[in-house]
């Protein structure tokens, strides 16, 4: 009898409050704003589709309804495109051909948590989990991720070369000259000077079911001990550091951080010089700028 691998699933954390893109964010989740006429989110989903990843748990909040709306259809909206004819705008508007189960975080307490409410979803899967704030040009992260994780059979986590803007990331160390790279400890917003090196863990992992495991102990652990804070995922990510179950390797694509207004703005340009559509009017704009400003 032949045993099936389960499919590799995706959780996408989106259930937290944006405060820094206030007041924008207060009635607008920020994954989705838009870069030029697309929201953010939408990058993700071309990710995990080229990754052939087919189902997906988005943790949400109660706030966050408009988000769970961009992944089911907009009837009456269709109806009136096609009544007009407008074929190209109703195929824009059409939902991700994903399987989307929408889980919402009633409480903001923390990374660990909110991944943990996905549990029962996924299984005995692996996961690709992805924070909205990291996006990607080119090759698929998601895809990448998962070829480190068939060629060690680990947990993998995604990685940058930083600087200073590490302080407000997580710092790994590690061995090896190549990627995957092995995993030793990571540390999560280090003081500067303090880093073990200056490769930055960013929004995007893929996680064995044995995370899951680590998560729950974690957290009952936290709630045992009267904690009252969030719940990170840090102590779990190390524990599986410690039992050499963890790599590291770079995205081909280029990262867009749309994570803070700064660098939002250079999301939003680097996006519109990458599509085609957009990329002589960007130009035009940023030269009629610079021309104006000296």
């Amino acid at each position: 009898m032949v045993t099936l691998k389960p499919s590799i699933k995706g959780i996408i954390v989106g259930a937290g409050y944006g405060t820094r893109f206030l007041p924008a964010s207060k009635t607008i989740p920020k994954e989705l704003l838009p870069l030029v006429d697309r929201p953010s989110i939408d990058l993700l989903v071309d990710e995990f589709r080229a990754a052939g990843i087919e189902e997906v748990v988005l943790i949400s909040s109660r706030r966050k309804k408009a988000l769970e709306d961009y992944f089911d259809r907009e009837i009456e909206l269709e109806d009136v495109l096609r009544a007009a004819g407008k074929t190209s705008e109703l195929e824009a508007i059409a939902p991700p051909p994903l399987k989307v189960t929408a889980v919402r975080q009633q409480a903001m307490r923390g990374t660990g948590h909110a991944i943990l409410q996905a549990r029962p979803f996924v299984g005995d899967s692996a996961v690709v989990v992805a924070y909205p704030d990291d996006l990607f040009l080119g090759d698929s992260f998601s895809k990448t991720l998962i070829e480190a994780y068939e060629a060690t059979g680990h947990s993998v986590l995604g990685v940058v070369l930083a600087g200073p803007e590490i302080a407000r990331l997580s710092s790994i160390a590690y061995e090896g000259e190549q990627p995957p790279f092995r995993v030793t400890r990571i540390v999560e917003k280090p003081a500067p000077g303090t880093e073990p090196s200056n490769l930055a863990s960013i929004g995007r992992y893929l996680f064995t079911p044995e995370l899951f495991e680590l998560l729950e102990e974690g957290w009952q652990r936290h709630l045992a001990e009267g904690q009252k804070g969030e719940y990170y995922h840090i102590w779990a990510i190390n524990a599986l550091a410690e039992r050499g179950r963890l790599v590291a390797t770079f995205p081909k694509g280029k990262r867009l951080d749309v994570g803070v207004p700064e660098t939002y703005i250079e999301a939003f340009v680097e996006y519109a010089l990458h599509d085609p559509r957009w990329r002589q009017k960007m130009m035009d704009v940023v030269s009629d700028i610079y021309q104006r400003e000296l």
